[in-house]
C-alpha cells in the first residue's frame, strides 16, 4: 500500500523524487542559484508587465507565487518560472480587444486570463494531452518569436521617444505612428533610451556576467533622482504599491470566457511548447527525464494559484533559464529562492522604484526583444528542409501583418497541410538487386543495385493510407507501363508500411485488378503484423492468395523465377542464386 502511495506522489509531486535526497549542497548552490535569477527577474518583471499592457507590479506579482507552486508539480529542475516577453504580447493581443490598456477591467481580464491558462494546462496534463502542443511546430515556434521580437521592440517605440503613440499590435502600424510623431520626440527620453540600451548592450557583449537590466535600473533611477529628469519631462513609474499581493477571486462572466478563450488556449500551447522543450535541453545536459504532462500540470497549477494572488501569466525563460543552470540550479526549489528576492522587493524596496524612468524600462524590453530574433534557427531550418524555412517566414509575416493569435493558428495549418501534402506525396523508391547478396537497394541511391528482368520492385516510404492512396496507385501503374522495358511482375516492398486503412487496401485491389487485365501480378512482402491484420480482415489476402505474399523481396523473387523456370524449363532460379552469397558482406551503406 505505502509503495503504491509512493508511486502516486512521484508520479503527480515530482518533488518527492528528489526532496528525500536533498542536501545541505544542492541547498547552497539552489540558494545561489535562485538569488542570482530573483535580482534579474526583478527588472525583467517589470518590463514585461509593460508589455501586457498592465502596471509594472503585476509584473513581480507573477515572479511570486507561481514560483513557489512549480517546484511542486514540474518536473524540470532548472527551468526558471515567471513573466516571459512573448506570453505577454499574447496577453496584450487578446485582452487589448476587449479592454483599454490600463483600465481597472483592463487587468481584471488579464488576471482571468492567467487563470484560464491555468486551467487549460492543468486539464491537459492530467489527461496527457502533451502531444498537442506538437501542432506548434519547430518552424511555427521560430516565425512566432522572430515576429514576436519586432512587435515587442516596436512596441516601445513611444516610450523610447516620450511621445504618445497608440498601441497595436501591427509592427507597420506603429512605425507609422510613430513616424507621424517623430516631430514631437522629447530629446532627453530619447538620449536616456540610446544610452540605456547602449548600457545593456555593452555589458551583454564584454561584460555577460553583469546584470544588464539591472544596472540599467539601477543607474536609470539613481539617475533621475539625482538629476530631477521628471522635472524635465522624463516619465518615472511614479508610486508603486508595497506589501505583498492579497488574495482575490477573479470576477468573471459567460461573455469574458467566452472571448477571452481563443487567447488562453493559444497561450497555453506556446507556453507549453516553449516549457518543454527548454526542459527536454536541461534534462539531457544533466541526464535525467522530463514529463511533458507534468509541466503541464505545473506550470498550469502555478498559473491558477497565481491568479488569485493577481499574477499575470507564467511560465519558462529563456534567458532566466539559462542564467538558473549556469548558476548551479539542482533542483525546480530555485524558484522558490527567486520568489523570495521578489517577495522582499515588494515589502522594502518598491518605494525605491518611485524615479524608475519609463525609457529604462523600454531599453530593457527592446534590448530582450530583438535579442529573440534567432537567424541561426531560420538559416538552418532552410538547410535541413526549405519547407519548414517557408513556413516559418510564412507564421512571421501573419504574425506581423494579420495578428498574433491569427498567426500562431495559421502557422499551424502551414505546418499541417505541409505533413498532409508530404504524406499525399509519399517516397516511392525503385529496388534493385544487390550482387553478392540478398538485399534490394533504391537504384537511385546505390549504383551497384540491378533491375532484376521482368520484375519490377517498388518500396513505399510511409503509411499507406486515404491521404496518398491515390498518389500510389496512378504512380505504381505509370510506372509499370512507362518502365521502358517489358514487366510481367510488381513486387511491393512493403516493410516501410506502418499502416494500411480501408481506402489504401480499395486502392491496392484496384491497382492489382488493373494490372492483371495488362498480364501484370502484383505481390506484397515484408508486411508488419498489424497490416497483415488489416489485409486479412478486409478480404485482400483471400482474393490475392497466399502464394502473393512473401517474407522480404528476395523470397517474392525466388517464388516467381522458379514458376517461370517450371513452365518453360529456364534457368533463372541458378542464375540468379550465382548472384547471391548471403555470406558476402555489402561494401555501401546499408541505409536506403
Amino acid at each position: 500500500m505505502l509503495q503504491r502511495v509512493g508511486t502516486w506522489l512521484q508520479g503527480y509531486l515530482p518533488i518527492s523524487e528528489w526532496v528525500s535526497n536533498y542536501t545541505a549542497d544542492r541547498l547552497r548552490r539552489d540558494a545561489t542559484a535562485g538569488l542570482t535569477v530573483g535580482t534579474m527577474l526583478i527588472p525583467q518583471g517589470m518590463a514585461y508587465a509593460v508589455i501586457a499592457g498592465m502596471p509594472p507590479i503585476y509584473g513581480l506579482y507573477a515572479g511570486l507565487v507561481p514560483l513557489l507552486i512549480y517546484p511542486l508539480f514540474g518536473s524540470s529542475r532548472q527551468l526558471a518560472i515567471g513573466p516571459v516577453a512573448i506570453d505577454m504580447l499574447i496577453v496584450a493581443a487578446g485582452v487589448g480587444a476587449l479592454a483599454q490598456s490600463g483600465t481597472e477591467r483592463y487587468v481584471a481580464l488579464a488576471i482571468l486570463l492567467t487563470a484560464m491558462v491555468g486551467v487549460i494546462q492543468v486539464a491537459m496534463g492530467g489527461l496527457r494531452l502533451g502531444f498537442v502542443a506538437g501542432l506548434l511546430s519547430r518552424p511555427v515556434i521560430a516565425g512566432l518569436t522572430s515576429a514576436a521580437s519586432l512587435i515587442i521592440a516596436c512596441s516601445q517605440l513611444g516610450n523610447l521617444l516620450g511621445v504618445e503613440l497608440g498601441r497595436s499590435q501591427y509592427v507597420h502600424v506603429l512605425l507609422w505612428d510613430a513616424l507621424q510623431h517623430a516631430g514631437d520626440t522629447h530629446g532627453l527620453t530619447l538620449g536616456l533610451s540610446v544610452g540605456c540600451i547602449g548600457v545593456l548592450v555593452g555589458l551583454s557583449r564584454w561584460w555577460p556576467r553583469v546584470p544588464g537590466p539591472l544596472v540599467v535600473v539601477v543607474l536609470g533611477t539613481v539617475g533621475s533622482w539625482g538629476l530631477g529628469l521628471g522635472q524635465d519631462g522624463v516619465e518615472v513609474i511614479g508610486a508603486i504599491p508595497t506589501g505583498l499581493p492579497t488574495p482575490e477571486v477573479w470576477s468573471t462572466s459567460f461573455s469574458d470566457l467566452n472571448a477571452l478563450l481563443p487567447a488562453a488556449i493559444t497561450l497555453a500551447l506556446v507556453q507549453f511548447m516553449k516549457d518543454a522543450s527548454l526542459g527536454r535541453i536541461f534534462a539531457k545536459r544533466h541526464g535525467y527525464n522530463i514529463n511533458p504532462n507534468q509541466e503541464l500540470i505545473g506550470v498550469g497549477a502555478g498559473n491558477v494559484v497565481g491568479s488569485f494572488f493577481q499574477a499575470i501569466p507564467a511560465s519558462g525563460s529563456f534567458s532566466r533559464s539559462a542564467v538558473n543552470d549556469q548558476a548551479g540550479a539542482q533542483t525546480p526549489l530555485a524558484n522558490a529562492f527567486a520568489a523570495g528576492v521578489i517577495a522582499l522587493t515588494l515589502l522594502f524596496l518598491t518605494p525605491l522604484f518611485y524615479y524608475l524612468p519609463v525609457p529604462a524600462l523600454a531599453a530593457i524590453i527592446v534590448v530582450s526583444g530583438l535579442g529573440l530574433i534567432d537567424l541561426h534557427e531560420l538559416r538552418m531550418l532552410f538547410r535541413a528542409r526549405r519547407r519548414d524555412g517557408y513556413i516559418a517566414l510564412f507564421t512571421a509575416a501573419s504574425t506581423l501583418f494579420i495578428g498574433v493569435q491569427e498567426g500562431i493558428l495559421l502557422g499551424i495549418g502551414a505546418s499541417v497541410l505541409g505533413v498532409l501534402f508530404r504524406i499525399s506525396r509519399p517516397n516511392v523508391a525503385e529496388l534493385g538487386h544487390v550482387p553478392g547478396t540478398r538485399r534490394f537497394r533504391d537504384v537511385d541511391r546505390f549504383e551497384q543495385a540491378i533491375r532484376l528482368q521482368d520484375i519490377l520492385i517498388l518500396r513505399v516510404d510511409a503509411a499507406y493510407s486515404f491521404a496518398n492512396s491515390d498518389y500510389f496507385r496512378d504512380f505504381l501503374l505509370e510506372k509499370s507501363k512507362r518502365e521502358g522495358r517489358d514487366v510481367s511482375v510488381v513486387v511491393v516492398d512493403g516493410s516501410s508500411i506502418n499502416a494500411l486503412d480501408t481506402t489504401a487496401v480499395e486502392a491496392l485491389d484496384s491497382v492489382a485488378n488493373r494490372l492483371e487485365e495488362d498480364g501484370i501480378e502484383v505481390h506484397l512482402t515484408g508486411l508488419i503484423g498489424p497490416v497483415r491484420e488489416t489485409v486479412r480482415r478486409s478480404g485482400l489476402y483471400a482474393r490475392f492468395g497466399a502464394d502473393r505474399f512473401h517474407l522480404d523481396p528476395h523470397a517474392a523473387v525466388m517464388q516467381v523465377l522458379r514458376r517461370w523456370d517450371a513452365a518453360d524449363g529456364g534457368s533463372r532460379v541458378e542464375e540468379y542464386l550465382a548472384t547471391t552469397d548471403p555470406e558476402k558482406k555489402e561494401t555501401t551503406p546499408a541505409a536506403s
